[in-house]
């Protein structure tokens, strides 16, 4: 069993159906004319994955702190519609977070977070995972927001120090983090317990900070992106995997393996749970290949790779290509 532990909120993205009326010349929309319709939609970075684990067919449980409120049962009821075990999840009386989306004419999102004294902020330290799990997927706002970000980060390193396969997506949020700096010294407290992190290029830059944070590269780009991820490689995890949006993925590997696959083309409606897809079809595909442990992902070799990346690629096209977090079933995700 794959445990997926984080966040679960709802997202609400503007309808398709209800665009700003454009200005009477032709131009930007009127700012002062109605404004769209936002429907509510299940999401959250680690509730995506867990859905995509699901749906994926891997045998898959839920642990986090859910509202009893309408929408946090509507979050149960989604997660139980697509065979995710629910029996780790923590119940409060608190309300749901919500997060306001901003989808841009390339169909990629930003997000208005309201979190203040919600549930999933008051998650505390579970016991022990049961025997069964074989790998952890941790990330996005729950390593953020206390007091939740430590019970989240202390369930990480007790995992990792059993033995299980620990996975880590920062999916970094700027406007939840307080004080830059202090989060990028805790993502390298991290690195030592982490079997494989997986992150975009945006956030290996934005964690990289400077370019001397970098590794000595200067400047944004691609060449400070690998040089950050390979000094992360060197403080622990077994594999970095990074995101380059349409244009693909690429594996870095102790020892200098390097593999990069291209981006599947697709009509992009939006981007939201794209990388959650990705996350979900990697623990996917790396449980395909009896590879969730760490001598197990440095025994894999560049074809291995290639299928596991290709999977990946495939999977999140087909979330890109509808509306909202909507990941793959099985069926859709084929060669």
């Amino acid at each position: 069993m794959i445990v997926v532990a984080g966040e679960a909120l709802i997202d609400l993205v503007p309808s398709p159906q209800s665009p700003l009326p454009p200005s009477p010349d032709g131009g930007a929309p009127v700012p002062d004319g109605p404004l769209p319709a936002l429907l509510p939609r299940r999401g959250g970075g680690p509730y995506n994955t867990a859905v995509a684990l699901g749906r994926l067919g891997s045998p898959t449980a839920f642990c986090s702190r859910i509202s009893t409120d309408a929408f946090g049962e509507a979050l149960l009821d989604g997660l139980r519609g697509d065979g995710v075990d629910t029996s780790l999840v923590q119940r409060g009386g608190e309300p749901t977070t919500l997060a306001v989306a901003d989808i841009s004419p390339d169909g990629s999102a930003g997000y208005g977070f309201y979190a203040d004294g919600t549930a999933d902020r008051l998650f505390t330290l579970p016991p022990e995972l049961p025997a069964t799990v074989r790998a952890l997927s941790l990330g996005t706002c729950s390593l953020v927001l206390e007091p939740g970000a430590t019970a989240y980060e202390s369930l990480l390193r007790r995992e990792a120090r059993r033995g299980v396969f620990t996975a880590l997506d920062p999916n970094i949020r700027p406007g939840l983090i307080p004080d830059p700096d202090a989060y990028r010294a805790r993502f390298r407290s991290w690195l030592p317990d982490l079997a494989l992190l997986k992150l975009s290029e945006e956030d290996a830059l934005w964690l990289a900070g400077s370019g001397e944070e970098a590794g000595g590269a200067v400047g944004d780009g691609r060449d400070a992106v690998l040089a950050a991820a390979k000094g992360w490689l060197a403080e622990g995890p077994a594999a970095i995997v990074l995101t380059h949006g349409g244009d693909g993925l690429t594996v870095l590997t102790p020892g200098g393996g390097e593999l990069t696959v291209p981006g599947e083309r697709v009509t992009v409606v939006d981007t939201i749970g794209a990388g959650d897809t990705v996350n979900a079809a990697l623990l996917h595909r790396l449980g395909a290949h009896d590879a969730l442990s760490r001598s197990a992902v440095a025994a894999l070799g560049p074809e291995d790779w290639h299928d596991i990346l290709r999977f990946a690629a495939r999977a999140a096209a087909v979330t890109c290509s509808r509306a909202g977090a909507e990941p793959p079933f099985a069926t859709e995700v084929v060669a």
